[in-house]
């Protein structure tokens, strides 16, 4: 028995699959990072702390 015969046996009927990752493509998507957007919540939530008291001591 030949290694074709073997391994053809387990294979589909169309073998070839799809790139699970494509070469080229086009432009990639912005992405939000989440330490971005909580490092942005905590500065805010800072400042809103200091101006609060600040303004109402």
């Amino acid at each position: 028995m030949a290694d074709t015969d073997f391994y053809s046996r387990d294979r589909p009927p169309h073998p070839r699959l799809p790139e699970d990752r494509p070469r080229g493509g086009g432009p990639k998507v912005y992405e939000h990072h989440k330490m971005r957007r909580t490092t942005m919540f905590l500065i805010a939530f800072v400042i809103l702390v200091l101006v609060g008291i600040l303004l109402f001591p």
